[in-house]
């Protein structure tokens, strides 16, 4: 067995993209996984580290030379490798020449088609260290940098100028020149607590020199439990919890390597303003951690994280909050600014502000979802007046000075505005609800407005961007379509609502202009969002064919499709399910050899052999009681009673000749079969199903 060490890989640099930095470490990692792969250099584990300055692998038990490989190369055939006389051709002495050797030096393989002359030969291995440069390179060059610099004079390019480069193969330096930087074995611990150069002494003691020399941390998922819990620990000193997203949690932890808590404070006054332009400034643009209470109502606290362990607290403290208090003065500027008059008063303004050239302005959107609203509101069960009111508002908060200065707080600063003008109060919730889901696992608008002026406005940029000829392409989805498209799905299904796509996505193309001929793309959006749909159910493991069964059917609506879909994955459990797939199949296929429109009637004076007569009574049963399930959605309990069609279709199809030469009988044994494949295909096409 080979001798193996570990190899330490550490690219140094100037302060990484904190937004970007778990990314650059995983796809560091994997490119020198798969370099070393396809070098065909086996290991025992792989580790990534990364801190704001710098990306590191640390490979366990590496082979210091790759294992000898044979070669097999193959040559003529043996009836052209030699002649009669057993003589060899030139075919085969040239081979052997091309390959070194003499004929006897030569074997033979027999294969499925044929004998063949080969040379097998052993290519000795590489040494490890002469591979280890160009697999850190390559993966240097895989990383997924959007736009790479240069720095000094320098021709190497990268997404920040690198300082230092460690190659440390068990005790050994493997030199190199990686990033215009000469390989050596010399680390940097923290920028100020420690800046000078540190010596490793091994590439498994890397992690624990760092962090007690330098005062680096230098495995991120370490380092981000850290700020987790110190975070915790100082909002509790505060009597309160800290609001840690893990976007933010991950941002913080990229952009500290000794992370140390520090809480700060500010006036009782600024809770006034509505707490989410304060956490919004908080997180976004200072990555502080918010503080709230037990009941979620938000502290006159924030946590920072510092980068050092300072010799005066009090001062960084003091300057934290200095910087924080301009920008709630700015929120509370904007607050009550807007206040001063009704949100409503905006509405005259958005006939200035373009949605988009080919469809008008804001004020035209906001007509087309009010109508689109109403409608759906009266088809639901809401409040007509509400969706439409909802919609009239919906978009006025885009113009304050609030949601211009903070756009995240879109539909947030619409709730609060409202509110204030004294609007319904299930109108003001809508202002904020038209937004939801915002993303996919993403909670629904809880009220019935909400779910109304959400999907009203979804519908409309659907139909809208479609109909001026820009739907997704590729990856390329500039308008969120697919986004939209599966916030009405959700909506539909998830919120229990039982709409006609179809009929909604009429009503929606015709509030639109006629010069747009949006009617004439309804079909087509239509497609797009059960393709939407069937993605929303692979990812919940539904299998495509199921899928495909009630897609044959043509059902318009989501709710209605989710419901046998889901009927359908639990039938297909049971033991009855394959027999009955295979009988629709069979059915089916006699059917469409069938050339006119099969018999409507069942005789029941030309149903001669016990099989048929049992199929026809037993069929007879059922539809009297499946058919009203089936009406109501009940699909998993139609399918139940079906299931027990089992035996007399078997019955049937061990015993009786569909296809006999007496037409008159011939006829009636096509009508019953088609009188049971329509009584499935009220659900799905099950002879869609696979094995």
């Amino acid at each position: 067995m080979s001798e193996a060490r570990d190899l330490l890989i550490e690219i140094g640099t100037e302060e990484l993209p904190p937004k970007a930095l778990a990314d650059l470490a995983l796809a560091f990692e994997t490119g020198i996984s798969e370099g070393l792969a396809k070098a065909g250099l086996a290991h025992d584990g792989i580790q990534r580290f990364a801190t704001p300055r710098r990306l590191a692998v640390l490979i366990e038990r590496l082979p210091i030379q790759q294992a000898d490989r044979q070669l097999e190369r193959r040559g003529p055939a043996l009836s052209a490798a030699f002649g009669p006389d057993g003589r060899p051709t030139k075919a085969a002495e040239g081979f052997a020449r091309s390959c070194g050797v003499g004929i006897a030096d030569l074997q033979r393989v027999e294969t499925d088609k044929g004998a063949w002359l080969i040379h097998v030969s052993t290519e000795a291995g590489a040494p490890t260290a002469n591979l280890i440069p160009g697999i850190v390179e390559a993966a240097l060059a895989g990383l997924p940098i959007p736009k790479r610099m240069r720095w000094g004079d320098r021709d190497e390019e990268f997404v920040r100028p690198v300082h230092w480069v460690v190659l440390l193969f068990g005790d050994e330096v493997i030199p190199a020149t990686i990033m215009g930087m000469e390989t050596g074995r010399e680390t940097r611990g923290h920028r100020f607590h420690h800046p000078q150069p540190i010596r490793l002494s091994a590439p498994a003691n890397y992690a624990r020199q760092l962090a007690a020399e330098g005062k680096v941390i230098a495995n991120f998922a370490e380092r981000r439990e850290q700020v987790r819990a110190q975070a915790e620990t100082v909002a509790a000193q505060l009597q309160g919890t800290a609001v840690i997203k893990p976007a933010l949690l991950d941002e913080v932890t990229s952009l500290v390597e000794w992370p140390v808590a520090l809480a700060g404070n500010f006036e009782q006054c600024f809770l006034d303003v509505p707490s989410e332009a304060l956490i919004s400034t908080m997180q976004d643009n200072q990555r502080y951690f918010p503080v709230v209470d037990t009941n979620g109502k938000l502290l006159p606290h924030f946590i920072t994280m510092t980068n050092l362990e300072s010799r005066d607290p009090a001062q960084v403290r003091a300057g934290n909050e200095r910087v924080i208090r301009p920008r709630f003065s700015d929120a509370e500027f904007f607050w009550n600014q807007d206040r001063k008059q009704p949100l409503a008063n905006q509405r005259e303004a958005l006939k200035q502000v373009v949605f988009q050239q080919r469809l008008g302005t804001l004020a035209d959107k906001s007509a087309r979802v009010a109508t689109q609203a109403r409608f759906i509101a009266e088809q639901t069960g809401g409040d007509p007046r509400w969706a439409e009111r909802a919609a009239e508002l919906a978009k006025c908060d885009l113009l304050t000075q609030m949601v211009q200065e903070f756009p995240e707080l879109q539909g947030i600063m619409g709730r609060y505005y409202a509110l204030n003008d004294q609007e319904a109060a299930e109108v003001a919730q809508a202002q904020e609800e038209q937004y939801l889901p915002r993303f996919a696992g993403d909670r629904l608008p809880a009220t019935p407005t909400g779910r109304a002026l959400a999907l009203a406005d979804r519908l409309d940029n659907l139909v809208g961007i479609f109909a001026i000829g820009q739907p997704p392409s590729g990856a390329k989805d500039p308008f969120g379509l697919r986004r939209a498209a599966l916030g009405v799905l959700r909506i539909l299904i998830e919120g229990q609502i039982d709409l006609d796509l179809r009929e909604v996505l009429q009503r929606s193309a015709a509030t639109f202009q006629l010069a747009l001929h949006a009617d004439q793309i309804v079909e087509s959006v239509f497609e797009f969002i059960m393709e939407r749909l069937r993605a929303y159910y692979l990812d919940q493991g539904v299998r495509a064919d199921s899928f495909e069964a009630v897609l044959e059917c043509q059902p318009a609506r989501p709710l209605d499709f989710d419901r046998r879909v889901r009927a359908v994955s639990a039938f297909r459990e049971r033991p009855e399910a394959t027999s009955l797939a295979a009988a629709n199949k069979r059915i089916r296929n006699i059917l469409k050899k069938i050339e006119t429109a099969p018999p409507s009637q069942v005789r029941s004076d030309l149903l001669p052999e016990p099989a048929e007569r049992a199929l026809a009574e037993r069929l007879g049963e059922l539809s009297t009681a499946v058919i009203p399930l089936m009406e109501h959605g009940r699909y998993g309990d139609a399918l139940n009673r079906l299931a027990t069609l089992r035996e007399p279709v078997d019955a049937f199809f061990d015993q009786v000749l569909v296809m006999t030469e007496d037409t008159a009988l011939r006829d009636n044994r096509i009508a019953l079969l088609n009188r049971l494949s329509e009584l499935f295909l009220r659900v799905a096409d099950f002879s869609r199903l696979q094995d």
